[in-house]
């Protein structure tokens, strides 16, 4: 039927020339973000997973970035170390020489005043050895932690565990709860520190699964619940509670199902981040560390006696200080390899993440030549569409 009202053809042709262009848009918006995926609108569940790893990229990349800071004070206090070693065999050189009985007062003297130098300059470079603000080897110094991964250790939380007494045979969720015959409700009050926070009521006809489901309800989600057949008892796990601070409890408000709400520690879960403790030396001269032994009195070498037991001490001095220079450099290697890992893990997650989000671009321009064509053939085929009303007018023409 011609209709100048109607004209379905060219609605048709309408239809495939928006879709047309709607793909080209598409096509379009990936060649120009490189992204196949590059806003939630696109697929979102996709671009959630994406998001998340870009999270954990940002987050390995704060961990490299502390292990740097750390690897460089390492790197400080070892190059003082390697310094002090070598000015501490030039003491043990002097102390030697003042071995010798026939030297005069001058010479003694003489080798003396080398000495108070050289072991003035140990402190000197220990105290000057600093980082960002961190010294290893500096007297009264503290203790570094690491973190050394951007996952911790562990479920946060803290559990509280209680055993069955009765009412329950073990391994059969669908028995009841109580025991058997009670009618009257119990309650399982649940606190954390000291602040109730839910509370259940235990009836005669409670299944197991439904006085689980009850403690995960009543409580907001705040703890959950666990019941170990094999064993007879019940776990209560709460994400919030921390040793010694907000410590969660179980209580029970009656003594006929009481052994359901006392519970004991069944230990902490408390999440940590994965660490490495680098230890402060202190090679400061006369202090508590690594060169202890090598006195601060002013006359080390005024006699032979005195010159052999400077010799000693040094020598214990630079055992010590060598077993801790040995430590300080192990760790800085494994700082190395955890940064090398790290380093290595972020690059495996963004490619991962370039899998789920990146554009193809070869095939998207492949795609944009033929979605091209398809719209210039699509505005033909409307202009085409749009033209056959005309026919009606020759059926007019006298």
């Amino acid at each position: 039927m011609l209709s100048v009202n109607t004209n379905y053809s060219a609605m048709v042709a309408l239809q495939n020339l928006n879709l047309t262009n709607n793909d080209l848009e598409d096509v379009q918006n990936r060649i120009n973000t490189g992204f196949k995926v590059s806003s939630a609108k696109d697929n979102g569940a996709v671009f959630a997973i994406a998001e998340g790893q870009r999270t954990r990229v940002a987050s390995l990349s704060a961990v490299n970035d502390g292990i740097d800071r750390a690897s460089s004070a390492l790197d400080v206090a070892l190059s003082a170390g390697d310094s002090i070693g070598k000015i501490l065999k030039e003491m043990k050189a002097k102390a030697v020489a003042a071995q010798a009985a026939d030297l005069s007062t001058e010479q003694r003297a003489a080798l003396q005043a080398d000495f108070d130098s050289l072991r003035a300059q140990v402190d000197q470079i220990a105290n000057s050895a600093t980082f960002n603000g961190l010294n290893l080897v500096a007297s009264g110094g503290a203790n570094l932690s690491v973190i050394m991964s951007d996952i911790a250790s562990a479920t946060t939380g803290r559990q509280v565990a209680s055993t069955v007494t009765a009412g329950l045979a073990p391994g059969l969720s669908a028995y009841v709860v109580g025991n058997a015959g009670v009618v009257a409700a119990d309650d399982t009050i649940f606190s954390l520190n000291g602040v109730q926070i839910g509370t259940v009521d235990i009836t005669a006809t409670m299944t197991v699964q439904g006085y689980l489901d009850a403690v995960s309800t009543q409580t907001g989600g705040r703890v959950t619940a666990a019941y170990n057949g094999s064993t007879g008892q019940f776990t209560y796990t709460s994400a919030e509670a921390v040793a010694g601070t907000n410590e969660l409890t179980v209580t029970s408000a009656g003594a006929t199902v009481a052994w359901l709400g006392h519970g004991v520690a069944a230990g902490a879960t408390v999440g940590a981040s994965v660490t490495t403790t680098i230890t402060n030396r202190d090679f400061t001269i006369g202090g508590a560390g690594a060169l202890a032994t090598v006195s601060s009195a002013a006359n080390l070498l005024s006699t032979t006696g005195a010159a052999l037991t400077a010799v000693g001490n040094i020598d214990t001095a630079l055992t010590t200080l060598n077993l801790q220079l040995a430590t300080m450099g192990s760790q800085a290697k494994a700082l190395e390899v955890q940064r090398n890992f790290l380093s290595g893990l972020s690059d495996t997650v963004e490619k991962g993440i370039g899998n789920l989000v990146d554009a193809d671009l070869a095939k998207e321009s492949a795609r944009l030549q033929s979605l091209q064509i398809k719209q210039q053939l699509g505005a033909q085929a409307l202009s085409i569409a749009n033209q056959s009303p005309q026919v009606i007018l020759s059926l007019f023409r006298s």
